[in-house]
């Protein structure tokens, strides 16, 4: 456990699902109590200083992805910049792998509705991801761009974003989901030409916040279909014309966000960038591999790649001849809070999570065959 970080958050240590919600730290609810508390008393400076946490929220994303604030804007979820990107490309084949999250689904399908490109499903092996073989494979002159999450839902599977990046060429665009993964996996965000997230999960931010990050060809190849009045230039210009979109990240902006979601999401970022990702990441490693061996022991089949070079923070795994289901009743019974799925569970510690946690799984499982 990474102490000096877990100090930050009132989180049960038995909860072990920060792949569907992170609960937000301390400093996070007293950054939205405070921006709540100002909104109360408003005066002449009200607004105006409230929003300054979008330019606080923006620069720090944007020193975590690699990038400067030009090449980020703030969304209020990762489905927000997948629209925008899949609505952005004009023509041609996008290849998307059919395991991912449907969030990453309905915008290639959205766009394919218009015309606009013709998605081209990719299908990982069993238990496997998104490899630089798998894609190249499906590689043909019209498609334009790949589609891949990060870290799959299901397995934590993760994805070498670089070696991605040099089977696909320069020239086509690769789009990443990175919310299974941002804040707590060092990976080559630079190899994307767009990264995405929504900060309610690992992030640890709460609903309602998220970035987008776009390189210079991202900015140029891409359509800004849903630019909004505050992503154009001279936005504050009320003067009856059409504006052109911002020439920088900021042509993905539709409206103004809320500063209230934003200024926790700022603290948010900020706790991570203090903690440094490397830290916070090796922590879960090590809670992972702990679980891991748990699970094994209980005589569960473990789904997750086995490599932690491989994987993030996500174990998913069945107990033979036990329906998730009940397994899930004995995870609850000793105050573990896992996901679950029809098929199997999926348990994903945070760098907060003590070792305690591991003892519960244990004594749940261990329970299973009395």
């Amino acid at each position: 456990m990474l102490t000096s970080y877990a100090a930050h958050f009132d989180t049960a240590a038995g909860y072990l699902d920060f792949a569907r919600f992170g609960p937000p730290s301390r400093d996070a609810v007293a950054a939205t109590a405070r921006a709540m508390e100002e909104s109360a008393r408003a005066g002449h400076t009200t607004v105006d200083d409230l929003m300054r946490a979008e330019g606080a929220a923006r620069a720090t994303a944007a020193r975590l992805a690699g990038t400067d604030a030009a090449h980020t804007v703030l969304l209020p979820n990762a489905s927000t910049g997948l629209f925008h990107a899949a609505l952005g490309i004009q023509d041609g084949v996008v290849l998307a792998p059919r395991t991912d999250f449907p969030a990453n689904h309905y915008p290639w399908r959205r766009a394919a509705d218009l015309g606009r490109v013709t998605p081209r499903w990719l299908d990982p092996e069993p238990g496997g991801g998104v490899t630089p073989d798998l894609v190249r494979a499906a590689l043909t002159d019209d498609v334009v761009a790949v589609s891949v999450s990060a870290v799959d839902f299901r397995t934590g599977f993760r994805v070498d974003l670089a070696a991605l990046r040099e089977a696909i060429g320069p020239d086509r665009l690769l789009i990443v989901d990175a919310i299974q993964a941002f804040g707590v996996a060092t990976m080559a965000w630079d190899a994307a030409d767009v990264v995405v997230a929504g900060g309610q999960k690992w992030l640890r931010a709460g609903w309602a916040t998220g970035f987008a990050t776009l390189s210079d060809h991202a900015l140029e190849s891409l359509q800004p279909v849903l630019t909004g009045w505050t992503g154009v230039e001279d936005a504050g210009v009320f003067d009856g014309t059409e504006h052109l979109p911002a020439p920088d990240a900021r042509q993905w902006s539709i409206t103004n966000l809320s500063p209230v979601t934003t200024a926790a999401f700022a603290a948010a970022l900020d706790l991570v960038e203090r903690h440094t990702v490397a830290a916070i990441e090796a922590a879960i490693a090590a809670r992972v591999t702990e679980l891991t061996e748990v699970v094994k022991t209980c005589g569960g089949r473990v789904l997750s790649p086995t490599d932690s070079a491989r994987r993030a923070g996500i174990l998913s795994f069945t107990m033979p001849d036990h329906d998730p289901s009940l397994v899930a009743k004995a995870l609850h019974a000793e105050g573990v809070t896992p996901t679950v799925r029809t098929d199997s569970l999926r348990l994903s510690p945070h760098a907060s999570t003590p070792p305690e946690a591991s003892q519960r799984v244990a004594a749940a499982l261990s329970s299973l065959g009395s």
